[in-house]
């Protein structure tokens, strides 16, 4: 949704994702689920746009389930983050919020996921964090970790 000339004569657009951190606990570790393009160096958590009629959460378990090829159900919001990024030389803003959630992986396999990434994997939440490509998003696994481990103590297993 464009909002006018912000800053500069700049066009400034909102936009909106949903999307979050898919885990499972295997052999009593807690392992979470990355996107990549390694030849780009970009390793983040899976995430996208609404489409016309669709909830925030909708959106989140499809396009989860796109990217990863992994059948999720929401355990519980996490975090929205927002952040504005330029486009077009700068003639564009985009002011972005991202709705992410903390998602248990119920089936699927991530051999399935679509061509937007060229690999999708499982990793232990201290390797995830160094590899992720992004500080906010670091911000929001470190978040669901201590979620994680909060629930494997209060339920045995999350």
């Amino acid at each position: 949704m464009a909002r006018g000339p912000g800053s500069r004569g700049q066009q400034v657009r909102e936009a909106v994702s949903a999307g979050g951190v898919v885990y499972r606990v295997r052999d009593g570790r807690i392992e979470i689920v990355l996107v990549a393009r390694p030849v780009t160096n970009l390793w983040a958590l899976p995430k996208g746009t609404p489409e016309a009629g669709e909830s925030i959460e909708q959106t989140a378990i499809r396009e989860v389930a796109e990217e990863t090829g992994l059948e999720v159900e929401i355990v519980e919001p996490l975090v929205r983050i927002s952040y504005s990024f330029q486009l077009s030389e700068g003639r564009v803003q985009i002011d972005k919020v991202v709705h992410h959630y903390l998602l248990r992986a119920t089936g699927g396999d991530v051999n399935l996921h679509d061509h937007e990434y060229d690999l999708v994997g499982w990793y232990g939440v201290p390797e995830a964090l160094r590899l992720m490509t992004y500080e906010n998003e670091r911000g929001v696994v470190e978040r669901a970790g201590v979620r994680l481990e909060e629930l494997v103590v209060e339920r045995g297993s999350a």
